[in-house]
């Protein structure tokens, strides 16, 4: 049986004052005006914007003033008002808090469902704990609502559910915790799919979906978070950061004093003797054997640099520096910076670069160092090549220059970006007859111990490989 859950309104629910006792109950997205309900349903929600109450307080509102007839509009209206997530329900235990269910995607609606004592239950896989704003939150990606969890008895029964157990086999382990509570906290716990009835031989239902076994705990989370849907916060350009923390610039300073201007084609020429664009899309291949006996020139580089990644000159956002390049990026932030791990090029030592767009320079930053040679090692392994790779170059994220304006999907989008300049080099390189190769993955910690980077201000998010075709390579 669903126990009698105490409601209250969300923190962004307010109301504003009308005429004639009338007034408006006001969220984001929403302005209802009271006026159209009866004199005891209005008192009721007013009511219910000081303090949580019940649907049995409430009706008790109600019925101070209206007739029995009145109430189904009364719950109807809590319905709607829980569907669009404006309605948190907290439980109660003994008469203290346990927990409370914050909707966080629309429509909401909880379907209570309630275990077995005898049954054994276990933590879902997608389950996750965390804090936030000083309440620690309970949530997974596969429920419509998480927990603001209250009491230390929820945390320590939480622990217990690591493997599948029976409700009334460990609710003596915890004090004061009785099967009865254990059982309400672990049907709260089940309906807000924190927890998973396990089956034989010890196994959660999920695992037994094919689907749900396919996803791993961090991909489905990161999928359900920035999305709109399974959240309920703010999605997209929001400025969250406005009149706080000063915008990132649109060009990072050089990192040093050494660099090396690079060639830039003639862009008017290019366009009349470049194979057409179809013929290039078409022949576009993963190179993963380049030619060491003829490798990269420096001018190559160059023109291969301009040709994908210049700064082809300054924009302005309403609130932040913005420029325009040769590939598109959210919000024209250009949070991308390109680092080239130099092993064979003709006319540029080894070591490590970094891509100065506005000016087309290459600014050294290291020398051949073991950070850079293990860069490299691991690029060539990555792609199981069997001669010297050439270029490595990798895309390095300001994250903050995305993040201070976009909410909820910012690293979304710098992957996003980062799939938009792969293919962009993938087709400048076929274009040019150079042979790259997009890698899937890469270290991070590695690269910002190569670059001197700060691991949570800039650091690695993509990689492409860049030399010259060994025209008998095998490729796809």
């Amino acid at each position: 049986m669903q126990p009698a859950f105490l409601l209250s309104f969300r923190d962004t629910v307010t109301a504003s004052d009308a005429n004639d006792d009338r007034f408006i109950l006001s969220a984001p997205n929403l302005n209802l005006d009271m006026g159209q309900f009866s004199p005891g349903i209005r008192s009721a929600i007013r009511s219910l914007l000081d303090e949580e109450a019940t649907e049995e307080e409430l009706s008790d509102i109600v019925l101070q003033q209206e007739e029995m007839s009145a109430l189904p509009q009364l719950f109807y209206l809590l319905q709607q008002l829980t569907n669009i997530g404006l309605i948190c329900q907290t439980l109660k235990v003994e008469g203290e808090p346990m927990a409370t269910i914050v909707p966080i995607a629309v429509p909401y609606s909880l379907e209570w469902e309630q275990v077995e004592p005898d049954r054994e239950y276990v933590l879902s896989r997608f389950a996750c704990a965390r804090q936030e704003e000083g309440k620690l939150v309970i949530e997974s990606p596969l429920a419509k609502a998480r927990l603001h969890v209250a009491d230390w008895r929820a945390i320590a029964f939480w622990g217990l559910l690591a493997t599948p157990q029976k409700i009334s086999s460990i609710s003596h382990l915890i004090p004061s915790l009785s099967t009865e509570i254990a059982t309400t906290i672990a049907s709260l716990f089940l309906s807000t799919k924190i927890l998973d009835e396990a089956t034989e031989p010890q196994t959660a239902i999920e695992d037994t979906n094919k689907t749900l076994k396919q996803w791993e705990f961090h991909d489905l989370l990161f999928h359900a978070r920035s999305r709109a849907g399974r959240n309920y916060g703010k999605v997209g350009k929001s400025y969250r950061f406005l009149n706080q923390i000063e915008t990132l610039p649109a060009v990072k300073p050089p990192m040093s004093e050494e660099f090396i201007d690079l060639y830039k084609p003639d862009i008017d020429r290019l366009q009349q003797s470049d194979r057409p664009f179809t013929q290039i899309l078409e022949e576009r291949k993963s190179w993963r054997e380049f030619d060491s006996n003829t490798p990269i020139t420096i001018q190559q580089l160059g023109e291969f640099l301009y040709r994908s990644a210049r700064m082809r000159g300054f924009a302005r956002d309403r609130y932040y520096e913005a420029s325009n390049r040769p590939y598109p990026t959210g919000g024209a932030a250009y949070e991308l910076e390109i680092y080239a791990a130099v092993h064979l090029c003709e006319g540029l030592t080894p070591g490590l670069y970094h891509y100065c767009p506005k000016d087309h320079r290459l600014y050294k930053i290291a020398d051949r160092t073991p950070e850079v040679a293990q860069l490299i090692e691991i690029a060539q392994q990555s792609t199981a090549q069997q001669n010297e790779q050439q270029v490595f170059l990798i895309y390095a994220a300001r994250f903050q220059r995305v993040s201070w304006a976009y909410e909820a999907i910012a690293y979304s989008l710098i992957l996003k970006n980062v799939g938009v300049l792969q293919q962009t080099m993938y087709l400048v390189a076929e274009a040019m007859d150079l042979a790259g190769c997009a890698i899937g993955s890469g270290n991070s910690d590695l690269f910002a111990a190569a670059a001197g980077t700060d691991y949570y201000a800039e650091t690695s998010v993509g990689e492409f490989i860049l030399g010259s075709k060994l025209k008998v390579a095998d490729s796809r």
